[in-house]
Parts: structure tokens; C-alpha cells; sequence
């Protein structure tokens, strides 16, 4: 089936990650821990980060998870109850410091604006919270584009799950085969081969292509890249 509908995993994908997540992330961990240093120090230690770098380290909870996963974590450091109302609270500040810093990769206005113009139907497909998605996109201007923005916390669970993917199909009335998704990590390519779509890696992240390579159907260097593969795509017989 060609594709129809393309969805973009947000972070290392149309987000610099580190220019954008490893400064929010450390100020996150200084207000959350409230001025205490070993809460601090723990926190840094728990989440990956390395402070020589200033830098979220590549296997750190943080680049792939939502804070529903790793924020049962820093609820015990912090002494906190790991409800909705601690995780809520984490993404509220996470939002506001990544807005601080928030840092795309190429041109994604240029991007969306050039695949709406095709006819496809777009949207981002993220770990982040809807809302932290959606300022994200605001801030960058893209959400004249987008037709729709799913997070962790929007109702159909995350990935690596197909369930996003599954629930952007409905929504929108594309078969599940007609839908490709974008992304720099597994997490993203077994969620939309899970679904039944188009797995496209894009190696602006930490992962590398041989990382990537086997769990995708393409594989490129960038998001910028992707108009010229589709086109490609279209044209083959």
C-alpha cells in the first residue's frame, strides 16, 4: 500500500535532543530535588547524566521513556508518592524548562508544510506528554501542519507499543499499512512494524545504524531527507 500518513517521533527526530533535553533535564533535577544534594546526586546517578559533558548519557531512562516509567524512580528519591499527580507535576516542570532550550534539527516547518502540501495526513507519535508535545510544536510553529499530536498520556498507550499508531489509523481512517513512522530509536520502528506500517530511522539520535538498521525499512541520515526518499518511494514501480 503507499503511504498516506506519516508520523513523527518528536525528540532526536524534529528535536535536537541534547541541545534541548540535557540542559532541561538538569534543571528539572535541581527543582524537583529541592536544593538537596544527595536527592541531586542521586538523581544524577539513577537518570544517566554526566556532569563533565553536561550531558544525558545514551542508555539513560531518559531518552526513550516517558515519565510514567522513570518517574516511579525519582518519586522514591525524592520521597514522593508515584502517582499521577507527581508525574503530572514532572511534566509540567519538564515542559518548562524544555521550552527554555528547545532546539529543532533542519527546518521542520519547511518539512511538515512541503508533505501537507503532498496530501499526507501528519502527526507526532512521542514518549513526551501531549502537552509537553504540543508546546514543543507551538514553539517551533508547526502545528498548522499537524493533524494530530500523541503523547504517552493520550490514551493509547506508548511506544514501543503499536497502540499510538494503532489510534492515530482510526482516527483518521488510513489502514495501519499506509502509515509510516519516523524516528531515531527501536522504540519508534517496533511500534509502527508492530502496527503493520513503514518503519523510517533516522540517525540524528543516539542510536546507530547498525543499531537501527535491521528494525527499519529505511534508513536515513536526517528528517530532511525524508521528502527526497518518498518521492523515491512513490516513483518505484
Amino acid at each position: 500500500m503507499p503511504i498516506r500518513a506519516i508520523l513523527f517521533d518528536k525528540d532526536g527526530t524534529l528535536v535536537d535532543f541534547h541541545l534541548t533535553w540535557s540542559a532541561a533535564a538538569y534543571a528539572a533535577m535541581q527543582r524537583l530535588s529541592g536544593g538537596d544534594p544527595e536527592k541531586m546526586a542521586r538523581l544524577i546517578e539513577i537518570n544517566d547524566y554526566d556532569l563533565e559533558s553536561h550531558r544525558i548519557l545514551p542508555h539513560s531512562v531518559l531518552v526513550a521513556e516517558s515519565s510514567a516509567d522513570y518517574g516511579v524512580a525519582w518519586a522514591e528519591v525524592l520521597g514522593e508518592v508515584a502517582d499521577t499527580a507527581f508525574f503530572e507535576q514532572m511534566d509540567r516542570i519538564f515542559i518548562e524548562e524544555g521550552l527554555k532550550h528547545v532546539t529543532p534539527i533542519g527546518d521542520p516547518p519547511w518539512l511538515l508544510s512541503t508533505l501537507k502540501a503532498r496530501g499526507y495526513l501528519l502527526g507526532i507519535c512521542t514518549n513526551d506528554s501531549e502537552a509537553g508535545a504540543r508546546a514543543h510544536c507551538e514553539k517551533l510553529g508547526l502545528i498548522p501542519w499537524l493533524d494530530a499530536v500523541l503523547g504517552y498520556d493520550s490514551g493509547h498507550g506508548r511506544k514501543p507499543e503499536p497502540g499510538p499508531v494503532l489510534g492515530f489509523a482510526r482516527a483518521f481512517g488510513v489502514a495501519p499499512q499506509e502509515i509510516a513512522l519516523v524516528g531515531d530509536s527501536t522504540h519508534d520502528l517496533h511500534a509502527v512494524r508492530a502496527a503493520g506500517g513503514t518503519a523510517i530511522a533516522v540517525l540524528s539520535g543516539f542510536a546507530r545504524r547498525e543499531e537501527l538498521a535491521p528494525h527499519a525499512d529505511h534508513v536515513i541520515e536526517s528528517v530532511m531527507d525524508l521528502p527526497a526518499l518518498l518521492l523515491s518511494l512513490a516513483g518505484a514501480p
